[in-house]
């Protein structure tokens, strides 16, 4: 896309605009390049809090275990997060696979996880925050087959923690909703595990990064056509825009949608992965496929977290609570 013009962008909702600065500010405060992956490892390690710090007051106990990884591959590091004693949905529970975001190269799976936590006490759940390899050190298909590997475990004990085998829903946002994207395709294609739902926030599905979105968001925002580029660069290296690339890797790659569980996609209109999120929910209706779709007005990349107070927020959460509902009921407790 060499010496095409930036399209002019859709402006950012004012009620966001202070969030969106906080965001860049804490976030991106070092350029995210090829040479600067691992500086941005190490600003990331300083925001991320632990998870005793994430729980905070919240009534839920958590557990680290270690699980088999893919064949030849290291074991697969999960949080598994589960009510406090005596909170109901503690036995058939819906159960929710939390894949973190970060560019497919930055962060851990305590990235995000507040929101896990808070899943956790309002669906009554017993959540998995799955810890995977990053790029460029592990490049595809590394991150994604220790997803599935972590999920297929998730499902296999099930009952042992206390899940309703037939209520797993995989989540995740960014790098994290682009990853469960893949693992639902994974498990359409293995034959299992079962899943209820997929849940994608302003998913990272496809590395042409081509599309009319990706243009106007060069230089403008958070996660911009720059970084998206390093991170599908680290990910995929020579083999990316080739036909190489597998589906896995980048969904918006697989050339038959069908067959996949309910889709919730969610995505603003002002940031670079708008257009691939909707292409990926039209072509799932096409096959007569279940998807519901969100496209946020004047929303940034990521923008309920910083921008929690605004009223374009409010909206987004509460539609992505009643599709969770909707998907797998709820055992929980008001917040």
């Amino acid at each position: 896309m060499t010496g095409i013009a930036r399209p002019r962008p859709v402006p950012y909702d004012p009620q966001l605009e202070p969030g969106l600065a906080a965001c860049r500010e804490l976030i991106e405060r070092i350029p995210l390049r090829a040479d600067t992956i691992v500086a941005n490892r190490a600003h990331f390690a300083t925001i991320v809090p632990p998870i005793e710090t994430a729980i905070g007051e919240s009534p839920v106990d958590f557990e680290h275990v270690t699980v088999p990884g893919p064949a030849g591959a290291p074991d697969v590091e999960l949080t598994v997060l589960r009510p406090r004693g005596g909170v109901r949905g503690t036995q058939g529970a819906p159960g929710i696979y939390a894949i973190h975001g970060g560019g497919m190269m930055l962060g851990n799976r305590f990235f995000g996880i507040t929101g896990l936590v808070e899943e956790v006490v309002r669906f009554g759940a017993v959540a998995a925050s799955v810890e995977y390899r990053l790029a460029p050190e592990d490049p595809a298909p590394a991150a994604a087959e220790d997803c599935y590997a972590g999920l297929v475990w998730f499902a296999e004990n099930a009952v042992a923690l206390g899940i309703d085998p037939a209520r797993i829903l995989v989540s995740g946002a960014s790098a994290g909703g682009g990853l469960s994207a893949a693992v639902a395709l994974m498990a359409r294609d293995r034959g299992g595990p079962a899943l209820v739902g997929q849940l994608l926030d302003c998913p990272m599905l496809d590395d042409r990064n081509d599309t009319v979105s990706s243009r106007q968001y060069d230089g403008i925002g958070i996660w911009d056509r720059n970084n998206n580029d390093t991170g599908w660069n680290a990910l995929l290296g020579a083999d990316r825009h080739t036909a190489a690339v597998s589906p896995y890797a980048a969904p918006s790659r697989a050339k038959d949608l069908s067959g996949l569980p309910p889709a919730c996609i969610t995505v603003g209109a002002a940031e670079v992965f708008r257009d691939e999120a909707i292409d990926y929910a039209t072509r799932i209706w096409a096959t007569g496929g279940q998807a519901e779709l969100h496209v946020w007005s004047g929303a940034y990349h990521g923008f309920t977290g910083f921008s929690a107070d605004a009223e374009v927020s409010r909206a987004a959460v509460a539609a992505r609570e009643s599709w969770m509902r909707r998907v797998v009921g709820s055992t929980g407790r008001s917040l």
